[in-house]
């Protein structure tokens, strides 16, 4: 039972990582589709490759032979990552107002808790954790946010007007994904030392 769910969170895993690049590879290949104008499609095509092969890089270099494969935080590592192509395979961001905001909170709240749920396999104490996942989740909107400004904002009078409402919009939502994310952690943390 436990080899045959392996395998099927494993073929979750793959689907999830395929199905991202496969969005990236359309949304390079057709970048005269309104969804993918002005998108920084270039930028994804770089970074969330990169951000794909973390946990496997990170496992084949420090945890293989060690510890088993860690397939749910590689998925929800990745899960972000389809969500954003998804939503701008489906032109969600410029169709659905609210889209680009539940999309700053889930998505750091899915990346953070994935992070988080990596400090779990650590002996820390769940305040530690808490932080650690907290910092994670705020260090990245950050960097996500200055790549937004040079990707969009930096060459296009348009965005001037609206770019720092957005920004703190989107920097107040991911911080209440992660703070949400390390709290979960936390209080997981907190059972597990307790037992």
């Amino acid at each position: 039972m436990q080899r045959s769910s392996n395998r099927v969170a494993m073929g979750v895993n793959v689907a999830v990582k395929a199905a991202t690049i496969a969005l990236l590879l359309v949304a390079l290949a057709s970048p005269d589709l309104p969804q993918f104008q002005g998108k920084a499609f270039t930028g994804r095509a770089i970074a969330y490759p990169i951000a794909l092969a973390v946990v496997p890089v990170a496992w084949w270099l420090f945890g293989r032979g060690r510890m088993p494969y860690p397939v749910a935080v590689d998925i929800i590592i990745g899960l972000p990552f389809l969500i954003d192509m998804a939503g701008n395979a489906m032109d969600l961001y410029d169709t659905i107002d609210w889209w680009d905001d539940a999309n700053h909170l889930v998505n750091w709240l899915i990346l953070v808790f994935g992070f988080g749920t990596v400090l779990l396999r650590t002996s820390l104490p769940p305040v530690v954790i808490f932080g650690l996942a907290l910092g994670f989740g705020a260090v990245t909107n950050i960097l996500w946010e200055i790549g937004e400004y040079f990707a969009f904002i930096r060459d296009n009078p348009d965005e001037y007007e609206t770019a720092y409402t957005d920004t703190v919009g989107d920097l107040a939502l991911s911080l209440t994904g992660s703070f949400l994310a390390a709290l979960s952690t936390a209080v997981l943390a907190r059972r597990r030392s307790s037992l």
